[in-house]
Formats: structure tokens, C-alpha cells, sequence
């Protein structure tokens, strides 16, 4: 795998998650003028029992699966490949059938005791279903991913958001009139029709294209492999750490929803401020943050097989220069997008939802776009080395770190729900921190400071000034004295107009820096080369 494939799967996941995760913050706008701020906690609050079950019954065996059959794709050994396949296959079908039922099962105490609303049981039991369809489609997006083969996760993943959306808008409207709780339900009943499309989908490209990868294992000689019982104790040995980092961000989420929900009530809240709040910061702020994490989730996914072959191959200094340039992209991409959100929070919030109150956390949660990034790329690396405990115990420092600040920094009334976002940017400034710290140690990769980081802040900095002044002047112009347009639609000028004028602002301050050079440009597929010679016509590059 070269450094130019690493690239080309990234931007195959980008391109298919920006348009993905646009389509699911539709769904988030459209429910918010359905059931309001109240409906989306209810909704919010499924979501994290959810997502911790699931990464129960996966127990991170598809990103076990993604670095084993890259492992034994890097020697040809596609029998050992599809043994690994087969197996875990086995292993997370049978526990997402038995953690979905029980999930379902159990949905009355889970709103009782847990989201501490009745209602809840609604939402909760209608989304059960998803957990099973998505552990097994999982499976399929590893095996496809350990090959180098993107593509059939990004299908995948269309196919997953259009029928999960259009499921869930169907069901909400068809809903409504029975209550608040069976909308929500309806919403999230989408991701079991959504998960059921993605699996279809990837079962037919397994289909379609398994003669081939059987030719392979034809054509391989006979080799003598581990027993089943060694295979799985390599399976577990790698999923069991990245399990447990699952589970921590969901039982994070799990801890947010019951000390939030809490403390909000210690400092005088009632129950349906509480769920508006909670609603504001999980469903409309937490949302825009995890748009530029697209970038570097599909970074991290086309990463792990890499950085797993060149470790097969022991060659540390692939290791290094993958790790280095991996690390310099999320930090490239991750602060402008920090500042971006930081200085545009409420003219997004009105621009997506109307609703400027939910800007002050969305600007204070802001900065967590550069330590997730961070923090996602970090761990790719560490497990593609193998080192899959070390993401856990940096992420579980982290958890703690921001459990703590949302203890002391909620009950603080003029925080109030602010004080979950300042948690959120600490504890995942702490575990980033501590996952460069372990890949230095164990690589011995030194980055270049001044072109990794001052150098890409100066420009941030630049960008931020850039976008700011873009907004004031632009959105006075068109509201004031004249009144061209409606303070809705001209903040929506306002702040895409912006939005553009600081991505080409950025891009001209890495040029005059020299944070840019011939070979990053030349990296990016197909165009990289079209845009080296536009900018060395402008003269932006030496």
C-alpha cells in the first residue's frame, strides 16, 4: 500500500462521509421542526445505550479483522485472510442477535432508571434491532477494509443513510399524532432500516466478488495454519482493548446523560429545560463538531491496514513517515475547523436548527474537532502497531478527566450545560496528548514543530480574523440600513459566504508559509497535479 493509496481510501470515505453525515444533520434539522427540542432528547437519549451495546456485540473485531487480513494480504495468505473473516463473523453474529434482544428486553428499565423517563422505552426498544444488522455489516466493512478496498464501505454507507432517513421521517410524520415518545421511535427505528440496506448492499459486493478472492485462495498453495482456537485467541487479543475504547465513549455518553440530567436539577432546572439543554448539546452542537471528523475518521480507517503492513514488513521507517504524515493531515485539517466552528457557532446553530441558544455550546465544545482528530489518528497508528491497549487506558484518562469537569463545571449555573462541552475538549485534549506521547516512545518519530503545528496555527489565526470579519461586514450589508434581505437568509449568506472565504484563506496562508509543498500536493488523487500547476502559475509554491 503506498502513501498515495492511503491517501486515495481516505478521500473515498471523506467524500462518501461528508455526504453521509449532511444528509443525517438534514434529518437532525427536519425532527428538530417535528418534535422540538424535548422530541431530539428523547431521541438523543437511545443513542447512547445504543451505541454502547453495539460496541458490546462487535467487541472491535471489525478493526481486528481490518488489521489481520491486511496482515496476510501484505504475503499473499488469502486462506488465512478468509479464516479470520469466517471466524469473527461467527463470533459477532451471535453476540449482536443476543445483546439486540436483550437490549429490547430491557428497554423498560433502561427509561426508568437510566434516561429516567418513561417515555424513553419508546426510542429505546425501536432502535434494538439496528444493533444486530450493524454488528454483522460491520464485519463485511473490515474484511473489505484489511484488502485496501474502500468503496464497498462507502456504498454501504449511502445506502445505510438514505433508507435510515428516509425510514425515520416516514415513521415520524406518520407518528406524530400519537405523542412525542412513538415520533421519537419512529426516528430511531430508522437506523434498523438503514443498517438492513448496508448490510443487503455489502452482501451482495461479498457476493459479487468472491470468485475472485476464491481464485486467490485456489491458486495458493496449501499452508499450514494456526487451529481455529489460536486464530480467535489472536482475534480477541486485538479486539478486547479496542472493545473497551469503544465502550468508553458511549458509557461516557451514558455518564453525560445521568450527571448532566443531574446536576442540572441541582442548580434548579426542571425536567423539560433539562431534556432541551441535553438535547441541545448532544443533537445539535455534538453534530456539527463530528462533520469534520469525516476527514479524519476515513484517515484513520485507510491508516490501520497500512500502518499494519508496514509494521508485517518491520519497516520502521514506513512506520514513521505514514505516522508523521497521517499526524501532520489531522492537525491541517482539525484546527481550521476548530476556529471555524468557534467563531461561526451561532450563525450555524440559526442557519441548521434556528436556534441561537445552542451556539454557546457549540462554541465552547468547539476545540474537541482538533483533539478528536488527533486522537482518532493517534490510535490508528497505535493499533496498527498491534498496541491496542494503549488508545484504551489514554481514552479511560481521558473519560475520567471529562466526567470530573462535568461533575464541578454543569452545577455552575452561568455554565450550565457549557460545562459538558469544556469536558468534552479536556478529556480529549488528555487522551490525544498521552497517544503522541506512546507513538514517540515507540516509534521514535520526531515531528517537525514549526511545520506541523505554528506554522498551520498562524494561519489559523489569520483564517479566524479573515472569517470573522467576513461575517460582521457581510450580514450588517445585507440587513442593514436597507434591509435587502431577512436576518434568516442573510445570515445564511453570511456564513456560507464565510465558511468559503476562510477555506481559501487558509489555504493561501499554508502557501505563503511554505507549510505546503510539491510533494503534499501531488499526493492528492487525480487532481493533485492539475493543483501543483496552479499554484506554481500563482506563484504560491517555491
Amino acid at each position: 500500500m503506498t502513501r498515495h493509496s492511503v491517501i486515495k481510501g481516505a478521500l473515498i470515505l471523506s467524500i462518501t462521509g461528508f455526504g453521509v453525515r449532511f444528509v443525517g444533520l438534514g434529518l437532525r434539522v427536519v425532527l428538530n421542526s417535528f418534535i422540538g427540542d424535548e422530541g431530539l432528547g428523547l431521541y438523543g437519549a437511545a443513542y447512547p445505550i445504543y451505541s454502547t451495546l453495539l460496541a458490546l456485540s462487535t467487541a472491535g473485531i471489525p478493526v481486528a479483522i481490518s488489521k489481520l487480513v491486511s496482515q496476510h494480504m501484505t504475503v499473499k495468505d488469502y486462506q488465512g485472510a478468509y479464516r479470520v473473516f469466517l471466524l469473527s463473523l461467527s463470533l459477532v453474529t451471535m453476540s449482536g442477535l443476543i445483546i439486540s434482544i436483550i437490549m429490547f428486553m430491557s428497554a423498560p428499565y433502561l427509561a426508568q432508571h437510566i434516561v429516567k423517563d418513561p417515555r424513553a422505552f419508546y426510542p429505546i426498544a425501536a432502535i434494538a434491532p439496528a444493533v444486530f444488522f450493524a454488528a454483522v455489516m460491520s464485519c463485511f466493512r473490515g474484511f473489505f477494509q484489511g484488502q485496501q478496498q474502500m468503496m464497498p464501505t462507502a456504498v454501504s454507507q449511502i445506502f445505510e443513510q438514505l433508507f435510515r432517513v428516509g425510514a425515520a421521517l416516514f415513521l415520524v410524520v406518520l407518528l406524530l399524532p400519537l405523542g412525542l415518545e412513538f415520533a421519537a421511535a419512529g426516528a430511531t427505528f430508522g437506523a434498523a432500516a438503514g443498517a438492513v440496506a448496508g448490510l443487503l448492499v455489502l452482501l451482495l459486493l461479498f457476493f459479487r466478488g468472491r470468485s475472485s478472492f476464491m481464485a486467490g485462495m485456489a491458486r495458493q498453495q496449501r499452508a499450514k495454519h494456526p487451529k481455529n482456537g489460536e486464530t480467535l485467541r489472536s482475534i480477541l487479543y486485538l479486539s478486547i482493548p479496542i472493545t473497551l475504547s469503544h465502550l468508553v465513549i458511549p458509557l461516557q455518553s451514558l455518564i453525560d446523560l445521568f450527571t448532566v440530567h443531574f446536576r442540572l436539577e441541582e442548580i434548579g432546572f426542571d425536567e423539560s429545560r433539562r431534556l432541551a439543554l441535553y438535547g441541545q448539546l448532544t443533537n445539535i452542537a455534538a453534530p456539527i463538531i463530528h462533520i469534520p471528523q469525516i476527514l479524519t475518521v476515513a484517515l484513520a480507517v485507510s491508516l490501520l491496514p497500512a500502518i499494519s503492513e508496514a509494521s508485517a514488513l518491520n519497516n520502521r521507517g514506513m512506520i514513521r513517515f505514514r505516522a508523521s504524515l497521517a499526524l501532520r493531515l489531522s492537525f491541517l485539517l482539525g484546527l481550521p475547523s476548530a476556529v471555524g466552528i468557534f467563531i461561526l457557532a451561532e450563525p450555524l446553530t440559526m442557519l441548521l436548527f434556528q436556534n441561537q441558544e445552542a451556539g454557546r455550546p457549540l462554541a465552547y465544545m468547539s476545540l474537541a474537532v482538533l483533539f478528536i482528530a488527533l486522537y482518532q489518528t493517534s490510535s490508528a497508528i497505535l493499533q496498527g502497531l498491534g498496541k491496542t491497549h494503549i488508545p484504551l487506558v489514554n481514552l479511560t484518562v481521558g473519560a475520567v478527566t471529562k466526567i470530573l469537569c462535568n461533575w464541578f463545571l454543569v452545577a455552575i449555573p452561568a455554565l450550565n450545560i457549557n460545562g459538558a462541552a469544556v469536558g468534552s475538549v479536556a478529556g480529549f485534549f488528555v487522551s490525544s496528548t498521552l497517544n503522541l506521547y506512546h507513538i514517540r516512545s515507540l516509534t521514535g518519530l520526531r515531528l517537525d514543530y514549526m511545520r506541523t503545528y505554528i506554522k498551520p496555527v498562524i494561519s489559523g489565526i489569520f483564517m479566524g480574523v479573515v472569517v470573522y470579519l467576513s461575517y460582521t461586514y457581510s450580514l450588517a450589508g445585507l440587513t442593514e440600513p436597507a434591509g435587502l434581505l431577512s436576518f434568516s437568509l442573510s445570515n445564511a449568506v453570511a456564513t456560507l459566504g464565510s465558511v468559503a472565504l476562510g477555506i481559501a484563506s487558509y489555504g493561501l496562508a499554508l502557501f505563503v508559509l511554505g507549510t505546503l509543498d510539491r510533494e503534499d500536493l501531488l499526493l492528492i488523487p487525480r487532481y493533485g497535479p492539475f493543483i501543483l500547476q496552479l499554484a506554481l502559475r500563482l506563484r504560491l509554491l517555491k
